[in-house]
């Protein structure tokens, strides 16, 4: 049997942390923390919208994700020094922005940009899974700041969503890899989910060896139960939600 560190269960979280109000210059930051992986969510506002939007009366939401240098083991060079991002930087800032878009109603805010950013103080597996529950919370806190402000009268958000990753590693079905288990797991799998219960993004990869529906299935089922967990802190700092 896979001993999990700590002696963790397989089904069980990292201990799970999110502090917000954390940034004294922006309305919406919150730190998440996933065990040893630490990322710093940010939400702010621009009173413009996307050029493709301009004129519709309707907003837009994107985020930008990056990891510093020593948040992993061995020092990486700042993307901006090597002059342009790797297919995994667009991939991940990619999904936070649709993660949240698909809970978010663009229409409600005007033409206006809410920028998402995700920056990884510190890197143990779960970065873009700990970046979409952080960023949620950050989003949430803004559009409280703009309903003070009198720039919206609700919160323009449907539903809760957070993500989650699960994996196969040695026959196991494990909850909430951290790098460790990921970088030597059979299958590894990220899922996006509403407070509702629904989809809105699964990414899985068997990285060594096949994976069967029943092994899906059990993973799908793993990480709805871990989403859920995610979501009651979520409302524990945000409360319920009202559109």
């Amino acid at each position: 049997m896979f001993k999990r560190n700590q002696g963790r269960k397989f089904d069980e979280l990292r201990p799970v942390s999110m502090v917000n109000h954390y940034l004294n210059n922006v309305p919406g930051s919150v730190m998440v923390e996933f065990g040893n992986t630490k990322v710093l969510c940010a939400a702010s506002l621009e009173e413009k919208t996307a050029a493709f939007l301009k004129n519709t009366g309707k907003g837009w939401l994107t985020a930008e994700y990056s990891m510093l240098p020593m948040s992993t083991q061995t020092r990486s060079t700042r993307e901006s020094v090597r002059g342009k991002q790797g297919g995994r930087t667009h991939e991940i800032q990619r999904l936070i922005g649709r993660s949240l878009r698909a809970v978010t109603d663009l229409t409600a805010f005007g033409e206006r940009t809410i920028y998402i950013d995700c920056d990884v103080i510190q890197a143990d597996g779960g970065t873009r899974t700990a970046s979409i529950t952080g960023a949620f919370v950050a989003l949430v806190d803004l559009f409280k700041h703009m309903v003070g402000q009198g720039l919206i009268s609700q919160i323009p958000v449907k539903d809760f969503v957070s993500a989650v990753s699960v994996g196969i590693v040695q026959d196991q079905v494990l909850l909430d890899l951290e790098y460790e288990e990921d970088s030597q797991a059979d299958v590894d799998m990220n899922f996006v989910m509403t407070g509702a219960g629904l989809f809105i993004e699964v990414q899985g990869t068997a990285e060594h060896m096949p994976f069967s529906l029943g092994q899906m299935n059990r993973m799908t089922a793993l990480a709805t139960e871990g989403i859920e967990r995610i979501i009651a802190l979520q409302k524990q700092i945000v409360g319920e939600i009202r559109s």
